[in-house]
């Protein structure tokens, strides 16, 4: 029996072990199946019907740090996006920092894409002056965050006072900004046109946003952070590691190019594309950390 029982023991050491599967990543599927997260305060800064924003204030009496919230969605109008961030506008709030959950013009919709879509963005941002005095919004603390094409606009956004002159982008006196936190954003416009998944429409969709076949070759240089990074910008980059939709690189090439003393380029082991605006997900307290962080320098 001795000798039977070392046999078989023999051979199933001999079987090798599999390594599970990892957990699927987090789907836009699966958070808009979730229950809509409701209880901002709808507001306009414009005419437009997508010139508004949900502004979500913290208890107390203030004046409140704010950040400036930009979803994602590709640029695209017809993808329903902007309800996706209120889950995190809810927790940042309770947690003692008024958001301003923004919505702007969009491809496929009156008035999307260049020029309107930053200019919406631009005087969204800017419209923090009016909303600071009756909401008690501390304008020394204002900091912006955007998801994939969100973290386009909110990088984008943080170098307004940088854009060439001429274009009709640039306005005189943009509301200074404490920092930068970019969720898989898609920090150049040229790179992820030239390499990036299909998951957006591909080159199309990137022509459609800056005006490619009219503008030619300018039509970077006022829409893509990109072209030249701001130097010296409080920036915080995060990625998920099995982001399949804007991959780690995206923004490690950024980093490369725009590195210094204030810059971080955080990946979130094991994270996806939209893990990161998930406060249930594992990569949640990284994420308000770093938004808290930039609120506070």
């Amino acid at each position: 029996m001795s000798r039977l029982f070392c046999l078989l023991a023999c051979l199933l050491l001999s079987v090798p072990v599999l390594a599970a599967d990892p957990p699927p990543v987090l789907t836009y599927k699966d958070l808009l199946a979730r229950p809509a997260v409701t209880g901002g305060v709808r507001l306009t800064y414009g005419s437009d019907p997508q010139q508004f924003g949900d502004l979500w204030l913290p208890p107390g009496a203030g004046p409140h740090p704010l950040l400036v919230l930009i979803h994602g969605g590709c640029w695209l109008g017809d993808v329903p996006a902007f309800g996706l961030m209120n889950p995190m506008a809810k927790v940042l709030s309770d947690a003692g920092v008024a958001v301003w959950n923004i919505e702007y013009r969009r491809l496929g919709q009156p008035g999307g894409g260049y020029p309107g879509t930053f200019q919406d963005v631009a005087a969204a941002i800017d419209h923090v002056r009016t909303l600071s005095g009756p909401h008690r919004l501390d304008l020394s603390r204002v900091a912006v965050a955007g998801h994939s094409a969100g973290g386009h606009l909110a990088l984008w956004a943080a170098g307004r006072a940088h854009l060439p002159a001429g274009t009709p982008l640039r306005t005189t006196d943009p509301l200074p900004l404490r920092g930068v936190v970019s969720l898989a954003g898609i920090v150049d416009l040229r790179d992820y046109r030239e390499r990036g998944p299909k998951a957006c429409g591909g080159p199309d969709t990137v022509d459609r946003l800056t005006d490619a076949p009219r503008r030619g070759p300018a039509a970077y240089a006022d829409t893509s952070p990109g072209e030249a990074p701001v130097k010296g910008l409080a920036l915080t980059l995060i990625s998920g590691t099995r982001d399949i939709i804007v991959p780690p690189t995206f923004a490690q090439h950024y980093a490369a190019r725009a590195a210094g003393p204030d810059l971080r380029e955080l990946e979130i082991d094991g994270a996806g594309h939209f893990e990161l605006i998930d406060p249930q997900s594992a990569a949640w307290p990284v994420i308000q950390a770093e938004i808290r962080d930039r609120l506070r320098r």
